[in-house]
């Protein structure tokens, strides 16, 4: 009966996904990346040219980064104890290697539905690298509320995302941006129906 039913049924043709070289389907989401490919040499980083003779001449990332603090995101790197520590000193301005940072100590927090701790984003860590006109007003309307930033747009390359995921720790390091608790109420608000 069973190989009746099986003589009787429309064939179903299984198509493999085209590939091309060593693409992977996922490739488009960074977070899936696997483990091992971080830093590495700019001729197999996937952005850099490999047929420009000047990629060659750019420092590998394993040996710039041997020195600097540990982290076990990202690029392995934790960017802001370098800064702390000075194992890092970036310049301010390209053209003035005295000129200093125009450092802005200024928590901002971003309330979020949910159970998810609120996320706090500290002006001082991203100032001590970065001038205001990086951000503002491209990718932030320095306003209160002008902003809408959810974790699809980030995890698309927009808002945090232009940076987080690419050069600063990945996204998949939650914690280390929805890192203030709410408040009992706030949580107990949330699960009402």
């Amino acid at each position: 009966m069973a190989a009746a039913r099986a003589a009787s049924a429309p064939a179903v043709a299984v198509v493999a996904p085209a590939t091309t070289g060593d693409a992977d389907v996922n490739a488009f989401n960074r977070l899936l990346k696997p483990a091992g490919r971080a830093n590495r040499p700019a001729t197999e980083s996937g952005i850099h040219d490999p047929a420009n003779d000047m990629t060659l001449q750019l420092q590998p990332p394993s040996v710039a980064f041997a020195k600097l603090p540990r982290s076990s995101a990202g690029n392995h790197v934790d960017w802001v104890k370098s800064l702390a520590s000075k194992a890092i000193e970036p310049r301010w301005d390209r053209s003035d290697p005295a000129a200093a940072a125009i450092v802005m100590d200024l928590n901002i927090v971003r309330e979020v539905k949910g159970s998810m701790p609120d996320v706090v984003y500290p002006h001082k860590q991203h100032t001590e690298w970065l001038d205001c006109s990086n951000c503002h007003p491209k990718i932030f309307i320095p306003q209160k509320g002008a902003n809408q930033i959810s974790m699809a747009s980030i995890l698309l390359g927009q808002k945090c995302g232009v940076c987080h995921g690419k050069v600063a720790f990945p996204v998949s390091e939650c914690r280390l941006c929805h890192s203030r608790k709410k408040a009992a109420a706030t949580v107990a608000a949330d699960v009402r129906p």
